[in-house]
């Protein structure tokens, strides 16, 4: 058994010097271990099963998360752009109804300065019939006291008159009665 094992350990020392014998005839023959042509079928091999792994798990779980984000992105976006739309229509219904009631308002605003207008056309018009009124009164009253005062002057010119000529005959040296200078003093006021 010893033998054997001292055998077994011969032949590996012989199998290793053979194989860094081979190892360093092929890096001296190829120079870089990839592109040394006896290990291109094994390279060829693990190449095919790397990209078949990459594909499975590209294909079974990045590109559908992937996927799953950019869907999910996408229902985000046109939620929002939807969202957007309503908002923008809301928008424009309110400024519409803003305008709306700026329109009312401006047309109650002129209903109202029209009512005003016409109340106040209206208590002027009373408050002028009632100075028109209360000015004829007076105009009227004025007319007779005016007319009183004219017959009451007349009268009083009439006297005086009377008495002048009255006193001026008699200064004349002459005699004439009351009803004869009264006579001719109406006469001379008359035209």
């Amino acid at each position: 058994m010893a033998n054997t094992t001292h055998t077994a350990a011969d032949t590996a020392t012989e199998a290793a010097g053979h194989a860094a014998e081979a190892a360093g005839h092929a890096a001296q023959s190829a120079g870089m271990p990839q592109l040394d042509t006896s290990t291109f079928a094994n390279q060829i091999f693990w190449l095919v099963v790397a990209l078949i792994v990459i594909y499975f798990v590209l294909s079974r779980i990045a590109l559908p998360r992937i996927g799953a984000v950019l869907a999910d992105r996408q229902r985000t976006i046109t939620s929002d752009i939807a969202a957007a739309e309503e908002l923008k229509a809301k928008a424009v219904e309110a400024e519409k109804a803003y305008n709306q009631a700026i329109a009312d308002a401006r047309s109650e605003a002129a209903k109202i300065v029209a009512e005003a207008r016409a109340e106040i056309q209206k208590d002027l018009d009373v408050a002028t019939a009632k100075a028109d009124a209360e000015i004829a009164a007076k105009t009227a009253e004025s007319a007779a006291r005016i007319e009183e005062i004219r017959a009451g002057a007349l009268e009083s010119v009439k006297d005086v008159a009377n008495e002048t000529a009255a006193a001026l005959v008699s200064a004349l040296g002459g005699s004439a009665d009351d009803k004869s200078v009264a006579s001719a003093v109406s006469d001379r006021m008359k035209g």
